[in-house]
């Protein structure tokens, strides 16, 4: 079972708690005994190895864009 954080939303006093999946995101603070509110915390993202940056896998071919107006350069002179 995941143990997941918790906040008291009148005395603000944090705790943990171990809960299943399916439970409600709510619990009983342990001090004043109100109703506390699951704390949600943004996952870490690591980048590790090659391929984050722009010339890591550009590709050979030139865009549609550049290609006309390659040509149409090409024609005019």
């Amino acid at each position: 079972m995941p143990i997941y954080e918790y906040e008291c939303s009148k005395c603000s006093h944090r705790f943990e708690m171990k809960q299943g999946f399916d439970d409600k995101p709510e619990a009983a603070c342990p001090q004043c005994r109100e109703i506390a509110r699951r704390v949600f915390h943004p996952a870490p993202i690591i980048f590790k190895g090659s391929g984050f940056y722009v010339t890591d896998h550009r590709k050979n071919a030139a865009p549609e864009a550049s290609k006309g107006e390659s040509e149409a350069s090409k024609s005019t002179k």
